[in-house]
């Protein structure tokens, strides 16, 4: 089904093209990534399909009762609410729905409707009704539902009466995604929802958003991600928009296939152009061969000539060299707690990088990985253990806040002051390779975009020639092209690299090790990023194949002591059955004893007998007393 067409939109910013000519359609259970450098015109789209922002020419398509859900980048939860009622103020609708079924049970329960049959049975029916409706809609599931999700984006470990307003603002980003997605819309519009999400979430992420039962639209720097949800891209360049068929990488083989095509039949047609003309120059002027040089000439005009293919965009070209070499041994961190104020958030914590290594520490957000870096560089003193560089180590460090970038210099001044014996050609030409050209130099740097900042904080590391970069995700706030450029020159380097990052992309590319973080200390696994997830499922099923061993065992100990039990309660039974049949046998001799007596004692004869009555007297008291505890023992052994 049709859900949406986007049908040749044009917007502009003032008098600056940023969309031209812009077609997509959305159809139900389409995957959909829309990729494109930075300032590409992507968030501008989403808006604009979202209904947020008006366009100048076109039109939109959709029919009637299509609902659309939208989430910017960085958009948190401003919100009085807890974190439950305002997950459960998603299904106000289904809320109210139970609340008129209550209230048809109440009538359904009055003796005045149901004294009424015609009354009472509409009743029913509309109670039915609405049950139907409300089982259809999922209203026997809301909780579920919402705590399914609070537990895939790591809300589990809070109290659920947690006002929103107490919460951090990558954790209310969270949230708002967590409530976007229990909305459930026929569209879905993300634009990076991967941001502060760690690897376990956006591995729930990806799963749930395979099972989405609606179309989404995902602008998302994150290849992995997107390898593993989309399938189909839409590329914006140049203003202009192109489709293709599949997956990320899937687009980007094609990309390549298309251009390579495009580059020969160009060239081709480039030859016959140049045969084209040589013939008519060399033949136009001869009376023998001016009729076929005129022919050619006509062909010529009537040929449609390509235009040359473009390439893609020019991108950032940078490498980072070593002033000089470390020795071997580049760190070790030995029995490590690291905190604050005295509260460690991870121990036992042990590290070793050697020469040359590339070393990704993962783990989930807030156990301290950025804490760990930081401590390493010796902003953040450690609360036990050592750290010990080797020799000639010179460390290079890029900060994820991208702290140190907040003042009113502008770009040139920023990266001049830091580096004041270089000339300014030499500053400008570093500047350049990062894409900061003419005038880009002059923009104050507190007033820089994300990505323009990230550029900056790497020409600077640059520059400084470290042989050992610790980095704390350098690809927040790049483009995929600035990723791959990144990523190759990292590659290239001829130093050591310790780095945090949530692009298991990036993780594949770079890691030759990987060390993971958690509160009981680390783990080591020399690998990738796609083996250190194989090792994890073999340790998990390890454990599980351990564990399942263990309660098998557990299961047997019991069945033995089970059939011990049973053996004793059978047992027990049969001596409770004996005991029932002799208490009943002397209940009836004593009961025939004591009637005997009371006629003896009734007899005219015996009753003149003082000594005579007074025995049977205390025989029969005897004979009572006996069976007054015997029918008190039968009646507990009965029950």
């Amino acid at each position: 089904m049709m859900l949406l067409q986007v049908q040749q939109v044009t917007k502009y910013y003032g008098a600056e093209l940023i969309l031209s000519d812009i077609k997509l359609e959305i159809q139900t259970k389409d995957r959909i990534a829309l990729v494109g450098r930075n300032g590409a015109g992507k968030s501008t789209l989403l808006k604009i399909i979202a209904g947020q922002l008006s366009y100048d020419e076109g039109s939109i398509i959709m029919p009637n009762g299509v609902e659309i859900g939208y989430l910017a980048q960085n958009t948190g939860l401003e919100s009085d609410l807890s974190i439950w009622d305002e997950m459960m103020s998603v299904f106000k609708n289904l809320l109210d729905m139970e609340k008129q079924l209550r209230e048809y049970e109440q009538k359904m329960a009055d003796p005045k409707i149901y004294n009424r049959p015609a009354e009472y049975e509409k009743v029913l029916h509309a109670y039915d009704t609405l049950q139907t409706r409300f089982k259809d809609e999922g209203g026997y599931q809301i909780e579920a539902d919402i705590r399914s999700v609070l537990h895939g984006f790591r809300f589990d470990q809070y109290d659920y009466n947690t006002p929103i307003r107490t919460l951090s603002g990558g954790q209310k980003t969270r949230l708002a995604l967590a409530k976007l997605l229990l909305t459930k819309p026929d569209i879905l519009i993300l634009d990076e929802p991967t941001n502060h999400l760690d690897i376990e979430t956006l591995t729930w992420l990806e799963q749930y958003l395979q099972g989405y039962e609606g179309a989404i639209l995902i602008v998302s720097h994150d290849r992995y991600f997107l390898d593993k949800v989309v399938n189909q891209v839409y590329e914006i360049s140049r203003h202009s928009i192109k489709k293709y068929h599949g997956n990320y990488s899937r687009y980007l083989e094609q990309k390549a296939a298309q251009y390579e095509r495009e580059v020969k039949q160009y060239e081709k047609q480039q030859e016959e152009v140049a045969k084209l003309q040589a013939f008519i120059q060399k033949n136009i002027a001869r009376a023998t061969t001016t009729k076929r040089a005129q022919s050619r000439r006509k062909q010529l005009e009537k040929m449609e000539l390509m235009d040359k293919p473009l390439g893609d965009e020019k991108s950032a070209r940078f490498s980072f060299e070593i002033a000089k070499q470390s020795g071997n041994e580049v760190l070790h961190v030995r029995d490590a707690a690291i905190g604050y104020d005295g509260e460690p958030v991870a121990k036992n914590i042990h590290l070793s990088v050697k020469k040359q290594d590339s070393v990704a520490l993962v783990g989930p957000n807030g156990i301290g990985k950025s804490t760990l870096l930081k401590s390493i560089i010796r902003r953040i003193p450690l609360i036990s253990g050592t750290i010990e560089y080797g020799s000639n180590v010179m460390t290079g460090y890029y900060d994820q806040e991208l702290a140190d970038l907040s003042s009113n210099k502008t770009v040139l001044r920023e990266l001049w002051d830091a580096y004041p014996l270089k000339t300014e050609k030499e500053i400008r030409t570093a500047l350049g390779n990062f894409l900061f050209s003419g005038d880009d130099v002059l923009k104050t740097v507190s007033s820089l975009s994300g990505g323009e900042k990230a550029r900056l904080a790497l020409a600077k590391l640059m520059l400084e020639k470290a042989n050992f970069l610790i980095l704390d995700e350098p690809t927040n706030h790049l483009d995929l092209d600035s990723k791959e450029v990144l990523e190759n020159a990292l590659i290239d380097y001829p130093g050591t690299i310790l780095f945090i990052s949530h692009d298991r992309y990036f993780i594949n590319r770079i890691a030759t090790k990987v060390v993971e973080l958690s509160p009981e200390g680390t783990r080591e696994f020399l690998g990738d990023y796609d083996y250190y997830v194989q090792k994890k499922e073999e340790m998990l099923e390890i454990a599980r194949l351990e564990n399942t061993k263990q309660e098998k065992v557990k299961a047997e100990q019991p069945a033995k002591n089970n059939y011990r039990q049973d053996k004793e309660a059978k047992k027990r039974e049969r001596q409770k059955k004996r005991r029932i049949e002799e208490i009943e046998t002397r209940i009836e001799t004593l009961e025939t004893e004591i009637h005997d007596r009371e006629e003896k004692m009734a007899d005219p004869e015996i009753f003149q007998d003082h000594i005579k009555i007074r025995e049977l007297t205390e025989e029969l008291e005897q004979r009572k007393l006996e069976l007054d505890a015997l029918m008190e023992e039968w009646a507990e052994l009965a029950e």
